[in-house]
């Protein structure tokens, strides 16, 4: 089944009252402008520092920089393609998306220096801040919401893996280590730096070879949009993009490895840059109440995927 989908203008805006907030259904408050703009993002996090600063002095800070250095030198391509092959398989169980996104109660992600709540609230924050934004896209609302359920990887029951196999930036692998990667020097710890094989620009790679040839540091992006794509959702291109590289920061934001995007990735990040205004400056301390808005999120689900998925 094929969804086709308008291209997103990317100036868009939407006008309100200005007497009253924004204020979503599940009690979520939405920032706005004082020019009646759409979703402007706040300018601290829930910590009081700049949003993705990872330089900022904290604790928090410090346990994201162990973190990075861990990814870094443990993410290569081997053993990527050893990720793919085990997960592809399918096996660990058989749940609805709902159920999968009450498994993420029981996971904090320790790359994120915004935000140390649930991931639940997180994903519903991010759904909801985009449905007042755009109303008419439930794709993309039901996008927002999944984006990030491949953290139960982190679970014990799907293998338990470390987190610098699920969470955080993710950069492609088989090319050099581009240095608008964050913490780029511990790079230099990983195998794969000094193999002439990967270490040029691009490396096994050609220019314009599409995203979908090149392989991308193993985590919760790919295994999802793995998930998603095997038991046949039928959510738009645009979507599992988004679900595949929405980590892939040094490329959506950075500008870096865009010698390989080809014209089709160039139309999908568009809506990529779009969703990651509010994947990122949506994590509040403010709570959704989930059993008000699960009903809408439900029949989504029921629209995209079947009742049971494999993952």
């Amino acid at each position: 089944m094929t969804i086709l989908i308008e291209k997103p203008e990317l100036d868009c805006q939407i006008h309100v009252d200005e007497s009253k907030e924004l204020v979503l259904d599940g009690g979520f408050p939405v920032p706005k402008s004082l020019s009646g703009e759409g979703f402007l993002a706040p300018e601290v996090n829930s910590f009081g520092n700049s949003f993705r600063d990872y330089n900022a002095e904290s604790e928090r800070q410090k346990s994201v920089e162990e973190f990075y250095k861990q990814q870094h030198v443990n993410q290569t391509y081997d053993f990527v393609q050893k990720m793919k092959e085990e997960y592809s398989k399918l096996n660990r169980m058989e749940m609805s998306i709902w159920e999968c996104c009450e498994l993420l109660n029981e996971v904090v992600d320790d790359s994120d220096p915004d935000l140390d709540e649930p991931q639940i609230q997180h994903l519903l924050q991010s759904a909801e801040a985009i449905r007042k934004d755009y109303p008419n896209e439930d794709w993309l609302h039901l996008t927002a919401l999944i984006h990030d359920l491949g953290k139960v990887l982190l679970l014990p029951k799907f293998g338990g893996l470390p987190q610098w196999a699920v969470v955080g930036d993710t950069f492609p692998l088989g090319c050099a280590f581009d240095e608008a990667n964050i913490h780029h020097r511990y790079f230099k710890e990983n195998p794969d730096y000094n193999n002439p094989s990967y270490n040029t620009k691009n490396g096994i790679y050609w220019d314009g070879c599409g995203l979908d040839n090149v392989t991308i540091s193993w985590g919760h992006d790919d295994y999802m949009y793995l998930v998603a794509k095997e038991n046949g959702t039928t959510l738009p291109s645009a979507g599992l993009f988004i679900i595949r590289y929405h980590s892939l920061y040094p490329l959506h934001k950075e500008e870096a490895y865009m010698q390989f995007v080809n014209d089709e990735d160039k139309e999908n990040l568009k809506w990529l840059r779009i969703f990651n205004k509010y994947d990122l400056y949506s994590k509040s301390k403010v709570a959704v109440d989930v059993e008000k808005v699960k009903p809408y999120y439900l029949s989504l689900i029921e629209k995209y995927f079947p009742a049971k998925l494999k993952w």
